[in-house]
């Protein structure tokens, strides 16, 4: 990934942001340069606080690149910049968290440890309480350091909160040498590490044909406990809702380990499934640096308009105002190919949404037959 990213030829755009994956003696060596040129503007003859210059993350800023050679695409972000100011008054608490963030991740550097976003927050909720009063500021501050110094949050010593799990035919031998068979994991199949730097050293094999991504744990529940790994021979995953930075590694890590096997969406028919399969997918806008890391190339498989008649009246349910909003942003955006949009109005005319329990109606036992057909059919996009 690493030599084709860099590869102009491979894409349509040539002005592409990074955020690059960096020992920590480089990130410790970029903050210090951003304090070193703070100094200097500050003890120059004409003092000044100098602005911090960043890659602009909102979406007027975003990208959605296409691979020439494959069917991937990524949402990337272009070279415009914003900045933070201490002197304009709506920017000013925002630039001296940054400067609190880097501090911090500084330390933790030093130190030789990682800590979750979690974690981070209640350090600066007690070290700096007149900045930090909610977890959104930490994370935006973050991804504020992070479009400053052009590293990745890994490199900063943060680390992913992982609620993902993964089952069937894969077997994943960690940097300890251990081998886990995901087949045995049971129902809840195998928990995955939130440790970005294991899940990439991790070695993986497979006999699988297909990769399905689930977006409900209790359906991912209901395949593992009924083995359909063994019926259709896949790899079961899922982030249990909206996907987590670990997930979505993991998964792009196999999609980079097993490049010719298909990645399938199995979600709910509603807006906020398919939001969930695009950030799969694409990634998203608010990591738009760090974007290609955790993108991968999805088909949608389920739930689609063409399966509503397999699904009782009495299940539909109306969509709520939340689903109206994410419909609304996904419409916005550039990131929908034309037969999602199409789903997409469809859910917003006739104004309601389907969850994948509602399949139950034809025996516990449908779901692996309605993936099976389904894949067998080529019924997905």
């Amino acid at each position: 990934m690493g030599d084709v990213r860099r590869s102009t030829i491979f894409f349509t755009e040539q002005h592409l942001s990074y955020a690059d994956i960096l020992p920590p003696l480089e990130v410790r060596a970029r903050i210090e340069i951003a304090v070193l040129n703070f100094l200097k503007d500050l003890n120059s003859p004409t003092p000044a606080i100098s602005n911090l210059p960043m890659i602009n993350r909102k979406s007027s800023n975003s990208r959605v690149n296409q691979s020439l050679l494959t069917e991937a695409s990524w949402i990337f972000l272009s070279r415009s910049f914003c900045t933070k100011s201490l002197t304009r008054e709506n920017s000013a608490k925002a630039f001296i968290r940054v400067w609190k963030v880097m501090e911090m991740c500084y330390n933790i550097l030093l130190l030789e440890k990682r800590v979750t976003q979690r974690e981070l927050f209640y350090k600066l909720l007690c070290s700096s309480p007149d900045y930090f009063t909610t977890q959104l500021q930490v994370n935006q501050t973050i991804q504020d350091v992070v479009a400053l110094l052009r590293c990745s949050r890994f490199s900063l010593g943060i680390m992913a909160s992982s609620r993902g799990s993964v089952a069937g035919r894969l077997l994943l031998q960690g940097p300890d040498q251990e081998t886990v068979d995901c087949t045995k994991c049971g129902s809840s199949g195998y928990a995955i590490s939130g440790d970005l730097n294991i899940l990439e050293k991790l070695v993986m094999k497979t006999d699988a044909n297909y990769i399905i991504v689930i977006e409900k744990h209790a359906i991912f529940q209901r395949l593992a406990e009924d083995k359909v790994f063994n019926q259709i021979p896949c790899i079961l995953i899922t982030a249990k809702g909206y996907p987590d930075l670990a997930t979505r590694f993991l998964l792009h890590r196999m999609s980079r380990a097993f490049p010719e096997m298909p990645i399938f969406g199995l979600v709910d028919w509603n807006p906020a499934g398919l939001a969930i399969l695009c950030t799969f997918k694409y990634g998203s806008i608010g990591m738009g640096l760090e974007a290609y890391k955790y993108a991968c190339n999805i088909k949608w498989l389920g739930l689609r308009k063409d399966d509503l008649e397999l699904i009782p009246q009495e299940s539909f349910l109306p969509l709520r105002p939340k689903d109206m909003q994410i419909a609304k942003s996904l419409t916005s955006s550039q990131i929908l190919q034309d037969n999602y949009k199409e789903e997409l109005a469809v859910m917003v005319e006739s104004g309601q949404r389907a969850e994948i329990e509602a399949l139950y109606f034809h025996g516990y036992d449908f779901l692996g037959k309605y993936l099976a057909n389904k894949i067998v059919q080529v019924h997905y996009i």
